[in-house]
């Protein structure tokens, strides 16, 4: 009897294992293109139960990606989003949700403690997000890159029932001239 809880025990937990696996599989803090690095790094906030986008999460207003600190961004090269370049540095990401189907990713100068507080006259660049549902709630907010051809990525941005991607590509000819 003990050992058939206990074997009963253990596939519940390797199913819960294998959905918290699957979410975080999702996306990676870093990808490397061609030798050079680009990573995301942030505290992720938890649901507690609470409706966040729209509620703890105001549309409308810039949010600073992160819980206990600011979203870090770091490029060892030179990117381009529809319609701005990023050169090779550290940046911090914020989003600006508009509602629930518009949001933009926001590019900004500001880094470390200077970044707790918005700064729109240290944006960079702003580009508009693809949205789409997730397949089931995601209890912590999920920052990451996802590799997703030879010379481009894509930072993903996942919370509650959302999950907000902007793709971009390294910049080889002095420009945004792909899009």
């Amino acid at each position: 009897m003990r050992k058939s809880f206990l074997l009963a025990a253990a596939a519940v937990f390797a199913g819960i294992g294998g959905i918290a696996f699957a979410q975080a599989a999702a996306g990676q803090p870093s990808v490397t293109i061609e030798g050079k690095t680009i990573s995301v790094k942030s505290t992720g906030a938890s649901m507690k139960g609470r409706k966040i986008f729209g509620s703890v999460v105001p549309f409308g207003q810039v949010w600073r990606i992160g819980d206990a600190a600011p979203a870090a961004f770091h490029t060892d090269t030179d990117l381009v989003f529809m319609g701005f370049m990023v050169p090779k540095g550290d940046y911090t990401l914020y989003v600006l949700p508009a509602d629930a189907t518009k949001w933009q990713l926001v590019v900004n100068k500001a880094t470390g403690p200077k970044a707790l507080t918005y700064d729109q006259k240290q944006d960079v660049g702003r580009v508009a997000m693809k949205m789409s549902a997730a397949p089931a709630p995601i209890e912590t907010c999920r920052l990451s890159v996802v590799k997703s051809a030879a010379m481009a990525a894509r930072i993903e941005v996942a919370w509650e029932n959302t999950i907000a991607q902007v793709s971009f590509h390294l910049d080889r000819v002095g420009g945004n001239s792909e899009w």
